[in-house]
């Protein structure tokens, strides 16, 4: 005979499930105050080195710009923007600024495509590939004392370049290259193109990486030819990657100082002096500090005015949707 199911005793109630304590998170919320917690022991140790060295010394240099300060002793002598009339209207400081203007245009010109075309030679399996990466990039690694040391040597009047021209019979193309007023900048140019177009190299090695090789493979099986590829491919997708390097360079160009300076000391005549150099001239070697902090300042706001500008109009299709927001 089969067992009947017992029915429950009367007065008893069912087990029901224990009410939320009062005053308890719910585990959402917990979770939200842990991520929080989890953000502010990562990101204090950033901002206080941020604030510390970066905007403290922004504040400081601001503050400095607005006194006529020799480095020495207190700050007693308030000009107000006096310092910043002088560097806005001085023409050593136009043109200083032109020639960093000029490396920039130039670096976009020149530098650009003759790294984007290295840079596809060097993704394809030729011989040699690894040794000649190693090769564009060790320039980069040496310090910008080296190198404007070493260039320096070779660029003297009756240095190894000029011999070198005379052996191979070119001769007449042998100048004062750091000597001459219409070439000196030219030459630092050549030497800075040196120096940094490994980086952008890398860089764009490093984004040809990402680009998935079954499209190209598909392109080239629909009948196109690699120039297509490449032009309606490769480039487009490569685009992010590009737009990076001209910000860091056009960047890079507005704060060229070591070459320079171990070169040619910014001359001859100011011909190839630049914002930074400038401003050492002026603030340090005449210790105009208040000055040279005038200098700086303006440098921070141009650089920061195309910083915004590009990130606005240029870079801004490329970080959308790059940062997320913490799932509270």
């Amino acid at each position: 005979m089969a067992r009947t199911q017992s029915a429950p005793v009367a007065g008893r109630e069912t087990e029901s499930p224990r009410p939320a304590t009062a005053g308890a998170r719910p585990p959402k919320t917990r979770r939200g105050l842990r991520k929080r917690v989890e953000l502010t022991a990562l990101l204090a140790p950033a901002i206080v080195l941020f604030i510390g060295f970066v905007i403290v010394p922004m504040v400081f240099a601001a503050w400095y710009s607005l006194y006529n300060w020799s480095g020495f002793g207190p700050l007693n002598d308030f000009i107000g923007v006096q310092n910043y009339t002088g560097v806005l209207t001085g023409p050593v400081f136009h043109q200083a600024l032109l020639h960093n203007v000029i490396i920039a245009v130039l670096s976009l010109v020149i530098q650009l495509p003759v790294s984007i075309g290295l840079a596809l030679l060097l993704n394809r399996r030729v011989r040699g590939r690894t040794f000649l990466r190693l090769a564009v990039f060790a320039p980069f690694v040496l310090s910008e004392a080296t190198a404007a040391v070493m260039w320096y040597e070779l660029l003297q009047p009756g240095g190894p370049l000029d011999a070198l021209l005379k052996a191979v019979g070119l001769g007449g193309l042998v100048h004062y290259w750091l000597a001459s007023t219409s070439l000196v900048l030219y030459s630092v140019f050549v030497v800075a193109t040196w120096k940094y177009i490994g980086f952008g190299i890398v860089l764009l090695l490093a984004g040809l990486q990402g680009i998935p090789p079954e499209l190209r493979e598909a392109a080239a099986i629909d009948g196109a030819t690699p120039w297509q590829v490449t032009r309606a491919i490769t480039l487009p997708l490569l685009g992010p990657t590009i737009r990076i390097w001209i910000f860091l360079s056009v960047i890079g160009s507005l704060q060229l100082f070591d070459l320079v300076w171990i070169m040619t000391l910014g001359g001859p005549a100011n011909a190839s002096s630049t914002m930074l150099t400038y401003q050492y001239t002026n603030g340090v070697q005449r210790t105009q500090f208040g000055y040279g902090a005038t200098v700086s300042v303006v440098l921070f706001v141009i650089s920061l005015v195309f910083a915004l500008a590009y990130q606005r109009f240029a870079l801004r299709r490329d970080t959308a949707g790059a940062l997320t927001r913490a799932v509270l």
